[in-house]
């Protein structure tokens, strides 16, 4: 959730401060400019846990194996829907706009 929240809030940063236009530009810059920080936190978090489920049938893992693989499975899930599906949804329903020019 935090990296889908983290990739919006650029979009309207790229949108906002930068003045780029909202489009398919802006959409394929920002989840590429976001791609690093999403697949280290993965990676980071999946080798962490990549022990836990590859041991999952030892003794004494009987919760800890299954879940590591519930989770393992997630991260992959949330991860391709937040560089994928993210970007593509946010063109087709989202409205970033510049704020207007204030008139002094």
């Amino acid at each position: 959730m935090r990296n889908s929240m983290m990739m919006v809030s650029h979009y309207e940063h790229l949108v906002n401060k930068e003045g780029m236009i909202w489009g398919v530009t802006t959409a394929i810059r920002g989840a590429s400019e976001r791609l690093v920080p999403v697949l280290m936190t993965a990676i980071v978090t999946a080798l962490g846990l990549l022990p836990l489920a590859i041991g999952s049938g030892e003794p004494g893992r009987e919760i800890e194996g299954p879940m590591a693989v519930v989770i393992l499975g997630g991260l992959v899930t949330s991860t391709a829907l937040n560089l994928l599906v993210l970007p593509t949804l946010s063109l087709k329903y989202g409205r970033f706009l510049a704020p207007a020019p204030e008139r002094g």
